[in-house]
């Protein structure tokens, strides 16, 4: 049985009467979860939606409980990973880790950012040792794929494209996700969301024929 960890980071719903206004993104990767479970109908789904339920960012309080030994924290210190503490078990459980994300303002949502300060945590996702030179750091957990579903109102983000040195959505989580133990990344995007012309339609319908391919390929 795999499992497979779905997070949703879009501040949009996908039940809006005005279907304009529904998450590109969301409804993306509520495809991609369909086609799965339909093929895998007895695998483990955990599921955030971090637009509607936004975790916390951290503080210079929560920085001190991170670097304070197991056995000194205080039930305070204990008390302020908690959170921390349940998404990286959830990290920990997950075979396959989707992400759907917009791109906003060329990087990725405020409420993406905030899980992963959450769950890259020092001794819990990784490991850091000077011994190892000018590249410390090693992920503690190994073997896992993530999938990024994105859209974007603009294109060309691609490698190669006309703004390819603009993108800080997928190459930053690509980048940060190897300290989650992910070996393997998939993007599947939808772009010219703001052109809203046959561009736009011809990728929405590119992504969604990306993504049966790409469930085949891994179920």
């Amino acid at each position: 049985m795999t499992t497979i960890l779905h997070i949703d980071t879009s501040a949009r719903r996908i039940d809006n009467d005005v279907p304009v206004f529904n998450s590109i993104s969301k409804a993306l990767a509520a495809y991609f979860m369909d086609k799965w479970t339909t093929l895998n109908n007895e695998d483990k789904v955990i599921y955030r939606d971090l637009g509607l339920n936004p975790p916390e960012f951290i503080s210079q309080d929560w920085i001190a409980a991170v670097f304070t030994p197991d056995a000194q924290k205080t039930d305070k210190q204990k008390a302020l990973l908690t959170l921390s503490d349940t998404l990286i078990d959830e990290v920990d459980q997950a075979d396959i880790i989707v992400i759907s994300s917009p791109m906003y303002n060329y990087g990725m949502p405020a409420v993406l950012k905030a899980w992963y300060d959450q769950v890259v945590r020092i001794d819990k996702t990784f490991t850091f040792d000077l011994a190892r030179g000018d590249f410390p750091l090693e992920p503690i957990m190994s073997g896992k794929k993530l999938i990024l579903i994105s859209s974007s109102g603009e294109f060309g983000f691609e490698t190669g494209g006309i703004r390819e040195k603009m993108s800080h959505l997928a190459p930053h989580v690509e980048t940060v996700s190897k300290y989650l133990g992910a070996e393997e990344f998939y993007e599947i995007r939808s772009e010219y969301q703001e052109f809203a012309d046959e561009r736009h339609e011809k990728s929405l319908n590119d992504a969604y024929s990306g993504i049966e391919a790409l469930v085949k390929q891994l179920a």
